[in-house]
């Protein structure tokens, strides 16, 4: 996956810098851009004889551009769309010499030289030269970052999972699965699974409400894939762990297209793995993350081509994925199994109309939607039977998570390139996206089911009824989210300078929240002397005279109440660069960033409650041709990198809560629901009352964090080296350091503010703030900070502490790596890289989340709420992988067959026993129970209770294409964890109850590989 640097095949020598074409199988890890470039478009560049004409053209959509060489010779074609181009030396009119099929690649530079006249001599014709051909690319020395792009016809030949873009960045050196339960998402680099970024034709495709995840694009629609594993340009920011960057298929003079199904049967699929405790004894049939009996079914096709020839074309693609399956829950006495149907639908069009050579405007349309169908029955585990039909449930772009890594949705983009002059390039963007969240929830007989509790003395013989299954709480109904954004970046040539400036500014919103499964419960009492009702009178601010036992005949009532959670956020983010990639002389390149972030998040009623300002990201990297031949390549780069707050963050941290509770009599209770019927409504007691205050409005934004509250930022290193060997073989290794310099979490302890008014004889006023506040802040671990309480409205006080008042550790998170690998370039039938990855992620914070139990709450976890909980949190992290080896390779014996694989064996991650913190070392003082690095009263350091198992995992292909056909058709099956071991990944870590006993589920499975399954595939390529 390195780029493609090896020894080129031929009985003669090629110039040096001849053209970096990156077309092999392989992945092509290169080392970074050459130049600076869009996002979503690649340079070609080179050197001839000074004052040359140079002339480029698509051979796909007759694009062409002509460029004057400068006086050292060297010329440069920015901001180019990704396809095939042609590229001649034109002198007096006539063509003396030329390179054809050079491919562009997403953000990246290809070098195309000619050293005189003469070379035409040697011009190559790369025409025939499909994804395994065999004229080889230099290594690119102008590249200072880590990188791996994938193209479409490799993602046809691999047995990759199309179940999202993460998949296929799995394949990138740093790269680990994040826990299952934040669902098919990554870590990069230590980082945790909500600090990546993702673009689609240069638009951020990044889950607005929690960073975790993307929207999904059709598979087929994908041109080429780049992640960025590090040392990326000042262009990219908000991401302190790896960048995904998608362009699209795009139309060309040829209409072509393709259609494909693809089956996953039932009959070839193993079953998933139970969960059963270390005792032995079953948790669950099944697991969370895989349905048994599992069908699947996906039509995909595409087609593109021109509306008008050399200046309109079209490009359209669709995915239809129907899957059905079963899930189980846990063994309870509520336990259930459903019954899933699955339904993703996914699109994309785009246009592109070359207005003249010099100006080219693009639209991009895209959908994702996914949606399941459950229909939910009572399980047995006794009698291994299912009983009564419960209900059913409905999800729409919402996998059951607070992270939501199915945000789904629709995006469009338009982009416009203009060429002003050879050497000055525009590019602007817009683009916008939405998606609706959707859950519902209905019993038997097609109503919603409220929670139901039955306090009456009579319900020991004669309970109110319920329909009620599942969980008490739903998603918020509209809920939803949207981003819109823009950038402008300017692009201008000086000299041995290739210069670069721009800014974006993206906007996200999002409706978030829960709510009580039909908008509230229903909670029966007996009225019994009336103290509940007159207490009710008093909250309401009535007189206790108005209660009458009167008007509760029956001698009950029944309260209606539910704690609904939500709010719709906003955050805001901007932010300039400006770069120069300087070629210093011909065997020294030199590349200098500068990157502004600005990130403003703001609550439902539109009051900013964290403000970073001037955050500024230097990048610096280096390159050197050693020999000057591009046949080994020294780099390395520096850089700061900035990540803001999540939207989720003004949910739990400074959202509103609305607990309305509302006393009624009743006169009767449906034989179903349980709803009460006959209610009191407009009597005295039935006034709605908010529980702790919550009505609905938001705390106050200034309490929300501490004042001048500084970012979430991330220095990082890189040095490594690419060597070019004989026989078509290239080797290299590079080094990669991590270091955390400050965190964002909440701090939930009252205490060292209390002591502080305390001591400055405010004692009352802090104590008024406090009840004032949500009882936890925003703030930077291990630092001082000015906490901000509002004893009562538009009244403040400040609570300046330091570091040590708050007692808090300083944040840690340090990840090293060695990645080192040798790749065999397509020759003698066969294409294979070999990859090892050796890293460490160490410290006592993963980043913005928890995985050790996996909890969703973004960048407001449990750790860091009081100083005893950060006790023994010190040490591997949950995301580190220790070993990883890469296996990619094909053998292709004739044109007709066709065998690949894509393997990847890993250690295991570390295990943890979280626990009881014994009255010994001062117990549990805030009250959170078994939530402490410490277990059988002693001092459990994170990571101490070894790792979970290797795993291997053996994914392979084998495809027909036969010649009667033309290779046309293309027959397939793919084999996904050949050798069906499911290995536990993860483990259930907390270990006692509050009292400090063991908890009978201490240690089992929390998730496993996925079981074998098999895919076949039929596909059909045409030409219109």
């Amino acid at each position: 996956m390195t780029s493609s640097n090896a020894n080129r095949s031929g009985s003669y020598a090629l110039p040096r810098r001849q053209i970096a074409l990156a077309v092999a199988l392989c992945l092509s890890l290169a080392s970074g851009a050459s130049f600076a470039q869009s996002n979503a478009t690649g340079v070609i560049f080179g050197q001839a004889e000074p004052g040359e004409t140079v002339h480029i053209e698509s051979t796909q959509t007759g694009l062409k551009r002509d460029l004057t060489t400068d006086s050292q010779g060297r010329y440069r074609a920015a901001s180019l769309p990704i396809g095939v181009y042609s590229v001649s030396i034109v002198k007096d009119g006539k063509v003396i010499s030329s390179r054809t099929g050079v491919q562009t690649n997403i953000s990246s530079g290809t070098e195309v030289s000619f050293t005189s006249a003469a070379s035409a001599a040697n011009a190559q014709n790369l025409g025939a030269v499909q994804v395994v051909g065999n004229v080889l690319p230099a290594i690119d020395v102008s590249s200072v970052d880590s990188r791996a792009v994938v193209t479409a016809d490799q993602l046809a030949k691999l047995p990759i999972a199309r179940t999202s873009i993460s998949s296929v960045a799995l394949l990138a050196p740093g790269t680990v699965p994040a826990a299952r339960g934040y669902g098919n998402a990554l870590s990069f680099g230590g980082s945790s699974a909500s600090e990546n970024s993702y673009y689609i034709n240069g638009f951020s495709a990044t889950n607005p409400l929690t960073g975790v995840s993307s929207r999904q694009l059709p598979y087929d629609a994908i041109d080429q894939e780049q992640v960025l594993i590090g040392g990326y340009g000042a262009e990219y920011g908000r991401s302190t762990g790896g960048v995904i960057n998608v362009v699209t298929k795009r139309g060309t003079n040829e209409w072509k297209g393709d259609v494909q199904v693809l089956w996953s049967p039932e009959q070839l699929s193993q079953e998933p793995r139970n969960v059963r405790r270390r005792n032995g004894t079953l948790y669950q049939i099944g697991n969370g993350f895989a349905g048994r009996d599992r069908d699947e079914l996906q039509y995909s096709g595409s087609i593109g081509g021109a509306l008008i020839k050399d200046k309109l074309f079209f490009f359209g693609a669709a995915d239809a994925i129907h899957s059905t399956d079963q899930a189980y829950t846990a063994q309870t006495a509520g336990s259930t199994v459903q019954n899933d149907k699955n339904k993703i639908s996914r699109w994309l069009v785009k246009l592109d109309w070359n207005i003249t050579d010099n100006h080219i405007l693009e639209f991009t349309g895209i959908g994702d939607d996914e949606q399941t169908d459950s229909q939910i029955y009572g399980y047995n585990y006794l009698t291994s039977q299912t009983t009564k039909f419960l209900g059913h449930q409905y999800t729409k772009n919402y996998n059951g998570t607070q992270t939501n890594g199915t945000p789904g949705g629709n995006i469009y983009i338009g982009h416009y390139t203009g060429y002003i002059t050879d050497d000055l390039t525009l590019n602007a963007m817009y683009g916008k996206s939405n998606s609706d969240h959707v859950q519902t929830l209905t019993g038997s007989s097609g109503t919603a089911c409220p929670t139901i509790t039955d306090n009456r003395a009579i319900a020991s013989s004669n309970p109110a009824p319920s329909c009620s299954f599942g969980n008490g709480s739903i998603l918020m109904p509209g809920s939803r989210d949207r981003t819109s954004g823009w950038s402008f970046n300017v692009e201008y040539r000086l000299g041995g300078h290739d210069l670069r400036a721009g800014m974006d500014n993206y906007n996200l919103r999002a409706t978030w929240g829960n709510a009580p499964v039909s908008g509230t419960g229903y909670r029966y009492f007996d009225v019994g002397n009336g103290q509940a009702i007159v207490n009710r009178l008093v909250n309401l601010g009535l007189s206790p005279s108005l209660y009458n036992p009167a008007d509760f005949p029956n001698g009950w009532y029944v309260e209606s109440t539910g704690l609904s959670t939500g709010t719709s956020a906003r955050t805001a983010q901007r932010s300039e660069f400006i770069e120069d990639n300087w070629q210093i002389t011909d065997r020294w390149h030199a590349y200098l960033g500068l990157r502004n972030e600005q990130f403003t998040n703001y609550n439902g009623v539109g009051q900013p409650y964290a403000k970073e300002r001037n955050q500024l990201d230097p990048r610096l990297g280096f390159s050197w041709d050693v020999y000057g031949d591009s046949s080994l390549k020294i780099y390395g780069n520096a850089g700061r990198y900035h990540l803001g707050l999540p939207t989720s963050v003004a949910v739990r941290g400074a959202g509103p809560s609305t607990f309305p509770t509302t006393y009624y009599s009743f006169t009767g209770i449906d034989p179903v629901t349980g709803i009460p019927t006959g209610l009191s409504v407009g009597k005295p007691f039935s006034g709605t009352f908010f529980a702790n205050g919550a009505n609905g409005t938001p705390p106050d934004a200034k309490t929300v964090s501490i004042k001048d509250m500084k970012t979430y930022f991330q220095d990082e290193y890189i040095l490594g080296f690419d060597k070019q060997l004989p026989n078509n073989w290239t080797v290299g290794a590079k080094a990669m350091f991590r270091i955390l310099r400050n965190l964002i979490d909440d701090d939930c302890d009252s205490r060292p503010l209390q002591a502080w008014g305390d001591a400055h004889g405010l004692h009352d006023q802090v104590l008024a703030g406090l009840n004032a506040s949500t009882g936890c802040w925003l703030y930077n671990p291990g630092n001082h900070g000015t906490f901000v309480l509002s004893p009562s409205p538009g009244q403040y006080l400040e609570v300046p502490l330091n570091a040590a008042q708050i007692g808090e550790p300083h944040a840690k998170r340090r990840y090293y790596m060695l990645d080192m690998y040798a790749e065999h370039q397509f020759s003698d039938k066969w294409y294979g890289k070999f990859e090892y990855t050796f890293s460490r992620s160490y410290g006592n914070s993963e980043g913005q989340l928890d995985s050790d139990i996996v909890q969703a709450d973004v960048s407001t976890t449990e750790s860091w709420d009081f100083p005893e909980v950060m006790e023994n949190t010190n040490g591997p992290l949950a995301n580190d992988q220790t070993h990883q080896f890469r296996i990619i390779g094909m053998y292709q014996p004739t044109p007709e067959w066709r065998v690949s694989t894509v393997t990847r064996i890993a250690s295991g991650t570390p295990v943890s026993c979280i626990g009881a913190r014994p009255l010994s070392a001062g117990g549990d003082p805030m009250g959170y129970g078994a939530a402490y690095f410490w277990c059988n009263g002693q001092p459990s350091s994170r990571g101490s209770r070894g790792r979970t198992p290797w795993t291997y995992t053996f994914n392979v292909s084998a495809a027909w294409q036969p010649a009667f056909l033309d290779h046309k058709l293309t027959l397939s099956a793919d084999v996904f964890n050949l050798l069906g071991k499911q290995r536990v990944t993860q483990l259930f870590e907390s270990c006692e109850d509050p009292s400090g006993n063991t908890s009978i589920n201490c240690f089992r499975p929390r998730s496993f590989q996925d079981p074998r399954y098999v895919r076949l595939g039929a596909r059909y390529d045409f030409s219109l």
